[in-house]
């Protein structure tokens, strides 16, 4: 009787006694970094609700420093504007997305004696082809969705601030081995309010000079929509005008 008994006494006795943890799992990740993804979540959706217009000192990659204008209208309208951008630095250049489409304008300057004018790229959502994009517009438009997004392949960590930065910084890397990342790595810095404060990536470094201004209630081109070609970055051939 004892050697029957004797099994159903010590599984009894192991009854309360819990599951040894499964080995091979992934670790766990960080609550700091799991807590600064969705920080930065927040404030990325604070800024797609922003509507403003700033100014920004631009610290290019390559090039001399120059100062951005950015503006986001009360109708989700924008516009960004980049001094020495276009034809070998001669030209300045606008880009902006309204309901009637995408747009990028030519503005006077050294190497556009004439006054503005304007070619449509393509729709609102479209995105600006590689040759035309001064990419510094991505951090106020269509990179904030991608902050947005959970499911987006993306690290982020806590950051020392940028110089010059108001606010928490958060350095965001990608998690996927595919080229086209859908965002730049780098470091990004809002205000609380949404503002966007710095940033760091691939293009240079772009941080707020002084307070926002109030947004109009839609952007307006820089000038009149023609059938011209847009202005890319290089310089024109010779005879091109």
């Amino acid at each position: 009787m004892l050697a029957l008994t004797l099994p159903v006494l010590l599984a009894a006795c192991d009854g309360g006694r819990p599951d040894a943890a499964p080995t091979g799992t992934a670790d766990p990740v960080p609550v700091q970094v799991d807590a600064a993804r969705e920080e930065l979540a927040g404030l990325a959706a604070a800024a797609q609700d922003r509507h403003l217009t700033a100014t920004y000192a631009f610290a290019p990659a390559d090039g001399a420093p120059r100062t951005v204008s950015f503006t986001s209208a009360n109708d989700g309208s924008w516009r960004v504007d980049v001094p020495g951008w276009g034809h070998a630095g001669t030209v300045d250049v606008s880009l902006a997305g309204t309901s009637d489409g995408l747009f990028q304008c030519a503005l006077p300057s050294a190497g556009w004696a004439q006054s503005a004018t304007c070619v449509r790229l393509g729709d609102a959502d479209d995105a600006v082809p590689r040759r035309l994009d001064p990419r510094v517009q991505h951090p106020f438009t269509d990179w904030l969705e991608v902050l947005t997004d959970r499911r987006a392949p993306l690290a982020v960590s806590p950051a020392e601030p940028l110089p010059g930065a108001d606010g928490p910084c958060y350095t965001v890397d990608s998690t996927s081995a595919s080229l086209n990342a859908p965002l730049d790595v780098g470091i990004y810095c809002f205000r609380e309010d949404g503002t966007p404060a710095a940033v760091r990536a691939g293009f240079g470094t772009l941080t707020l000079t002084g307070e926002p201004g109030a947004a109009p209630g839609s952007v307006e081109l820089a000038g009149a929509v023609t059938d011209g070609e847009p202005v890319s970055r290089d310089a024109p051939s010779p005879g091109a005008p």
